[in-house]
């Protein structure tokens, strides 16, 4: 510690992972943007056994760039498993980063190097759809509501001084990952992004947002679910709940 301020050691190699559940369409173009984008960053695509094929393009990128890997699973499983995986696969072949990203083209690659370079003073970086200079491109007004209200209600129900809470596009430093708890999440899709941002919060991690804007895909099916809302609210309602009475009860 020096003048009040942590000093952060050097970031270490980035390993970006991109869960896929059939994005045979997407997942070429994405990773070459990730690779242009970012050239000395790996690649982990973490699918799911997509029916599509989308594991055996993977594969081809693989054989093509000794930066790429891939992580095949049994099955579709959601995208907070895909992740976990991904984090332990990173943290095992000793990557200092670990980053987020849609499959999609919803995170541009080109605004990777921005969440990079605050992570050299951070321990989270988020990128932010609802911070000054974020914003949202295609998206209809019934997906801007949902998002914007449910960050609203996790910022409030979980006292996390986030503005984008279910935002996934986000780069950790390992030893952040390492000091969540891993083990303990369960919760999937939204709810996943929600319980790591409200772990790293009450561990006392330094989280940033970072502005950036965010494009509804083009090609492909969304995976977004009523389920995956469902479970979200639940989720958040009881850790709120949970939260509130123990400080109660400790008072």
């Amino acid at each position: 510690m020096t003048d009040g301020q942590r000093q952060y050691g050097p970031l270490g190699s980035t390993l970006v992972i991109i869960p896929t559940y059939n994005e045979a369409e997407n997942i070429k173009p994405i990773v070459s943007r990730v690779r242009s984008s970012v050239p000395e960053a790996h690649v982990l695509i973490a699918d799911d056994n997509s029916p599509d094929g989308t594991g055996k393009l993977a594969d081809e990128l693989a054989a093509e760039d000794d930066k790429v890997h891939v992580l095949h699973r049994r099955g579709k499983e959601g995208l907070g498993a895909a992740y976990l995986a991904g984090f332990r696969w990173g943290i095992e072949n000793g990557h200092g980063v670990l980053v987020e990203m849609d499959a999609d083209g919803s995170h541009q690659p080109e605004e990777l190097p921005r969440l990079l370079t605050a992570l050299k003073s951070a321990d989270l970086v988020l990128g932010s759809r609802w911070v000054p200079g974020g914003r949202v491109v295609n998206w209809p007004k019934h997906r801007e509501f949902l998002s914007r209200g449910g960050s609203t209600y996790s910022r409030l129900m979980l006292d996390v001084p986030i503005r984008d809470v279910t935002g996934g596009f986000r780069a950790f430093r390992a030893e952040t990952l390492q000091g969540l708890g891993l083990d303990e999440v369960a919760s999937q899709g939204y709810c996943f992004q929600v319980d790591l941002a409200r772990r790293a919060v009450q561990a006392g991690y330094h989280v940033v947002e970072v502005p950036i804007t965010f494009v509804e895909r083009e090609l492909g099916d969304s995976k977004m679910s009523r389920d995956i809302v469902v479970e979200a609210l639940w989720r958040i309602t009881s850790w709120g709940v949970g939260s509130k009475v123990s400080k109660i009860r400790g008072r």
